[in-house]
């Protein structure tokens, strides 16, 4: 069911077609108070009233007027307040920041070849790269939250490396860090006037996923070990890994990046609500 007197967390938002042709909106709403998910239906009429940029990630809305459909277990919506605006992601400045961020790790990469091809990589796709979310819904879901991913996966990594006992190939692993979402930058889409996300269908008719792209781009250019931990970093193969973890006599590198991965999406910065309460 719904509240009409409670606070609720934009989660996701979506835009479809139903078979009649016509556009129907599916909104999926946090309960401030239980942290329950409410998922919400929205037919043309009702998005036709509404400023898009109401259903961005990490708002907070009130419901003003819906009915609840038992069979669907679901809410439609006729009217929404916005409460209040979450911040759309990083601004530019803090955006040029993590971008010279990340670009200071090339500095750590001591092989010529991988260091060039880093550098032309990101010199090439910066602008994309500097704006881009890491995930539509599940975390750093804000502009530049991908840059914001990678930086996280270089400190974890260069924290744990230093105090290991293994002897990791250093330039491999922060290569992987850098390149493991890189296929983001085109399996996504970002509107900057509203923040919302979307998944690029083009990029879905030529690759399976970002991981594959990510791959795929390393194994071109001759960096077979980077592209094995891009393959692995997921974790599982139902999660999405061309590799699975569970195999045997798999490299320490392939746990080694699954695990950077794992800690930054799960402790990271989640949405742009989170970003203001941590003053970002």
């Amino acid at each position: 069911m719904f509240s009409t007197d409670v606070d609720y967390e934009v989660v996701n938002f979506s835009v479809g077609d139903t078979k009649a042709g016509t556009k129907m909106g599916k909104l999926q709403l946090k309960n401030m108070e239980d942290n329950s998910t409410l998922n919400c239906i929205l037919w043309e009429e009702t998005l036709n009233r509404f400023d898009s940029k109401v259903f961005r990630a990490g708002n907070i809305v009130r419901i003003v007027s819906a009915s609840f459909n038992e069979r669907y277990n679901n809410c439609l919506v006729s009217t929404l307040s916005l409460v209040k605006e979450a911040k759309m992601g990083l601004e530019e400045n803090e955006r040029e920041k993590v971008y010279s961020q990340i670009l200071s790790y090339f500095d750590k990469i001591k092989d010529e070849k991988l260091n060039s091809f880093l550098t032309t990589y990101f010199m090439e796709h910066k602008d994309l790269i500097k704006v881009m979310p890491a995930a539509k819904m599940m975390h750093h879901n804000y502009v530049g939250g991908l840059m914001v991913h990678i930086l996280e996966c270089l400190q974890y990594a260069e924290c744990n490396m230093n105090n290991s006992v293994y002897k990791f190939n250093q330039d491999n692993i922060y290569a992987a860090c850098i390149l493991h979402d890189i296929g983001k930058i085109y399996e996504y889409t970002i509107n900057l006037e509203t923040g919302l996300i979307d998944y690029d269908e083009n990029f879905r008719k030529e690759w399976l996923t970002h991981s594959q792209y990510g791959f795929s781009l390393c194994m071109n250019n001759g960096f077979k070990q980077i592209a094995r931990m891009i393959a692995a970093h997921h974790g599982r193969s139902d999660w999405g890994a061309i590799i699975d973890l569970d195999e045997k006599d798999l490299e320490p590198e392939l746990y080694f990046i699954h695990i950077v991965d794992n800690l930054s999406a799960k402790f990271g910065k989640i949405n742009t609500r989170l970003l203001e309460e941590k003053g970002v």
